[in-house]
């Protein structure tokens, strides 16, 4: 399985918000720089870990991103469930949709093999993905 971008990057903004400093506000440009993604692909990561409670968000002069303590106690499987979705692994109801579908259990085994993987990553906390050696490479980054 793989994870589409947009998870990743906003896998790897709860990773760098997550060892912040106390009072430290990245903005999403800095955090965009620092985590080497386009500016409009953080700012889509931003917007959806703050509807989901994981990223508290700050406008003005003094404003920035700050990761709940939501955020620093969810797992990683509830964060990839919610950005992944549910749908189809194999192209199941594409255009045309595939002749099988009717009759196939490939569908069924590719749907209990996601929940597998995401169950595995119901056990690993936020907290746990910033453990050293990880935090010191996180504290780091700079903008670019």
């Amino acid at each position: 399985m793989r994870l589409t971008a947009f998870t990743d990057v906003s896998l790897r903004l709860v990773m760098r918000l997550a060892v912040t400093a106390e009072g430290e506000l990245l903005t999403t440009r800095n955090a965009a720089g620092m985590l080497a993604v386009p500016y409009t692909h953080m700012a889509k990561a931003v917007a959806a870990l703050s509807d989901m409670g994981l990223v508290e968000t700050r406008r003005g002069r003094h404003g920035g991103l700050r990761l709940t303590e939501e955020g620093r106690r969810t797992s990683v499987g509830t964060i990839v469930r919610a950005l992944e979705g549910g749908g189809d692994l194999a192209g199941c109801e594409a255009d045309p949709p595939c002749p099988l579908r009717a009759a196939c259990r490939l569908r069924g085994a590719l749907r209990d093999a996601r929940e597998a993987f995401y169950s595995s990553l119901d056990t690993v906390a936020v907290e746990s993905l910033v453990a050293p050696p990880t935090r010191g490479a996180l504290t780091l980054l700079r903008p670019e």
